[in-house]
């Protein structure tokens, strides 16, 4: 049963005033996620100045279209296009990276269900099972060798059962289920992040200061050998030119007896002292 007009307008004013009140969010997808992991989920986030929103998409792009038509030209319509499938909203004023960390850490094992999509490959580790000898016969029709040690059916090779993006078959969960594996984690499926009009990949919160200083510094050298190559001199290549220059200078002092100066004084005392 859908929500009465009272809880309708709740939702809608609830939904614009977190658009007013954050500037960040996650664009989530909740396929197979129940509604005891994401109280969990909530749970987690509560002290974060976080709010997980979740809803039919048809609403949630009737409010934003509303939105944005009384207030147009605002940048929260780069969300838009992004309200499809079964997808929900995660508003923070926050830190990005530590909300990411807390919504990837909540996920829940699960089993393989006929018809379900594997997320990851899916391989069967070798070793013993709790199969008794009677159930052989299932094994060998998956094409799975084993043996029998101590009544006791034990596989004795790697069997990669699934890949990314198979569909799951009835063989291939009865297997999974007699052998208690639950090879699939579900939870919260970051699919990407409004930050102050921009819209861009959860992957992009993987940069860090490091990776960043560290792009910088090399894009200097290779300026840096580029104005050697061609001669021009250039803001990068400076403090290089100036290095060497000194380097020269002090060379020249250490050679010389009537010319030193200050700084190249403690090298030949250095050179004099070798000898």
């Amino acid at each position: 049963m859908g929500l009465s007009k009272e809880k309708k307008q709740e939702y809608f004013e609830r939904m614009e005033d977190l658009i007013n009140k954050f500037s960040k969010l996650f664009i989530v997808g909740v396929d197979n996620v129940g509604s005891s992991q994401m109280q969990q989920i909530r749970l987690a986030l509560r002290d974060m100045d976080t709010t997980v929103l979740m809803g039919k998409n048809t609403m949630m792009r009737r409010i934003v279209t509303n939105y944005l038509e009384a207030n147009p030209g605002h940048k929260f319509a780069n969300v838009l296009p992004l309200i499809k499938g079964n997808v929900g909203f995660v508003f923070t004023n926050s830190d990005l990276g530590e909300v990411r960390k807390v919504l990837e850490e909540n996920v829940v094992p699960a089993p393989a269900r006929v018809g379900a999509i594997a997320p990851v490959d899916v391989v069967v580790p070798p070793g013993p099972t709790e199969c008794d000898p009677g159930q052989t016969a299932f094994f060998q029709t998956l094409q799975i060798a084993t043996k029998i040690v101590k009544g006791k059916i034990e596989i004795t090779s790697p069997v990669e059962l699934l890949f990314k993006g198979d569909k799951v078959g009835n063989s291939e969960a009865v297997l999974l289920q007699k052998l208690d594996i639950r090879p699939f984690t579900y939870g919260l499926q970051l699919e990407a992040i409004y930050d102050n009009g921009s819209v861009f990949s959860p992957d992009v919160l993987d940069i860090t200061d490091e990776v960043l200083k560290g792009g910088f510094y090399a894009a200097l050298s290779n300026i840096a050998g580029l104005s050697f190559g061609t001669g021009i001199t250039t803001m990068a290549s400076v403090p290089h030119s100036i290095t060497n220059a000194f380097k020269t200078l002090v060379s020249i002092a250490v050679e010389c007896d009537e010319f030193s100066f200050e700084k190249a004084d403690e090298y030949k005392a250095a050179v004099k002292a070798a000898e």
